[in-house]
């Protein structure tokens, strides 16, 4: 790297995944610094900006869009790769949501005195340079950048070659309100190259890149934790259960169903496998298969499920693992709440699941012992997501126990230090 290079030489992609990796780092020690009214500005401006360039950026997603229905992706993919008004003013909103938020960075998270009189507290520090590699959707570019810049970290972005265009485009809007508010434009970036050694450069950096963050399906996640020599966040896949109780209130659970397997079934938080109790399996299965169908929901399930409903196709082992992302559901009648949750334990990927019921005592016995990252009482599996909880926008999900668990918001994003006051004191 060190050596002066001829006009026109051109860089190899090891060589340009360091110097972007390089610049970012270098661009984190002064993001680190930087105050909570300039990181709220800048996100409030990019917020704006993307509003006032929504031609420019349906523009370029086109190109992707034309390139990802010549390869043959699926609705569902090309669903997720999509720009339009609706999700453009939804990137907006999430970077004013951020902006809204309390700035973790310097926060002293707790404080207590030692009987030598030293003062020791934890403080909140970013966690420097975080490299997200993620497909498809290039509404996570927006969601990023802007966690990662109110946390204080430098990022690098490494989309999927389908929506190359669309991230670019999202980025060089980005960096251009850096450039205008006195940030180093280098503290978002993005890796311009789609072959896949870029991806398997970047996995070696650890002196540059601090985390990385993949999000996608499970192979591409798989792929990255084999290769990286940096700590990664993992999110296989989110096999997400609802269990619907023998006291639970049909018509609610006809509702929630239907909205967690229907709304998007393209996304990690939708239901993928129903789990209902015997005692109402007769009444509640054929109302909320009606309305699945009716939905265009292919139904799957155990021999207790499909002597209710005959018509339906038979559940295989493998299904009860399976992460459809797509209009399929299985279907499995069980004796109680304690069943329920062993499938839950067996076949989950600690992501997300729901209970429907009205018996209080088994609603809190789920959310104690179902050890998934989000639980929920009587509420759709969709609710999973970091803009829902409050978090502003999320950066990811992460389905292991370190250092985050479930949705990352803005404090998944930092660490936190020691600080010591003292007054002299030297230790014996």
């Amino acid at each position: 790297m060190g050596e002066d290079r001829g006009e026109g030489e051109v860089m190899s992609i090891k060589e340009q995944v360091i110097e972007i990796a390089r610049k970012t780092k270098e661009a984190a020690h002064t993001l680190a610094n930087i105050s909570s009214r300039v990181k709220d500005k800048a996100l409030l401006e990019m917020a704006n900006e993307l509003i006032g360039n929504m031609d420019y950026l349906t523009t370029e997603n086109a190109k992707d869009l034309d390139y990802a229905k010549n390869k043959g992706l699926s609705k569902a993919m090309i669903d997720r790769l999509t720009l339009d008004e609706s999700t453009i003013k939804g990137m907006a909103e999430g970077l004013k949501a951020v902006a809204a938020l309390p700035d973790p960075v310097g926060e002293v998270t707790s404080m207590w005195r030692r009987p030598n009189g030293l003062l020791v507290g934890r403080m909140r520090i970013p966690l420097g340079v975080i490299g997200i590699i993620y497909e498809s959707r290039p509404d996570v570019t927006a969601d990023a950048a802007a966690l990662c810049l109110k946390s204080g970290n430098a990022v690098i972005l490494r989309g999927g070659s389908e929506a190359i265009n669309s991230n670019l485009a999202i980025t060089r809007i980005l960096q251009d309100v850096l450039r205008n508010v006195n940030i180093p434009e280098a503290a978002i970036q993005v890796i311009p190259i789609t072959d896949r050694q870029a991806v398997n450069e970047m996995l070696k950096l650890e002196e540059y890149i601090d985390i990385i963050i993949p999000r996608g399906g499970e192979e591409l996640i798989r792929a990255v934790v084999n290769q990286s020599r940096i700590p990664v966040i993992k999110h296989y896949k989110g096999v997400c259960h609802i269990f619907v109780d023998e006291s639970a209130d049909l018509d609610m659970a006809v509702t929630i169903c239907i909205n967690a397997k229907t709304q998007r079934p393209g996304v990690c938080n939708a239901m993928e496998t129903l789990l209902v109790h015997k005692k109402i399996a007769e009444t509640f299965l054929p109302r909320a298969a009606k309305n699945l169908k009716d939905a265009g929901v292919t139904l799957k399930g155990c021999e207790n499920a499909r002597t209710i409903l005959p018509d339906i196709e038979e559940a295989t082992e493998e299904d009860w693992y399976e992460e459809y992302l797509d209009l399929i559901l299985a279907i499995r009648v069980v004796n109680d709440l304690d069943e329920a949750m062993a499938h839950i334990e067996k076949y989950g990927s600690l992501h997300t699941e729901s209970i429907i019921t009205r018996d209080y005592n088994n609603s809190q016995r789920f959310l104690n012992e179902v050890n998934s990252s989000t639980v929920l009482a009587n509420a759709s599996t969709r609710f999973s997501d970091g803009f829902e909880l409050g978090l502003g926008a999320e950066i990811g999900i992460s389905t292991t126990k370190l250092h985050a668990f479930g949705p990352m918001g803005l404090q998944e994003l930092t660490t936190t230090k020691f600080i010591i006051y003292g007054n002299g004191q030297i230790r014996t």
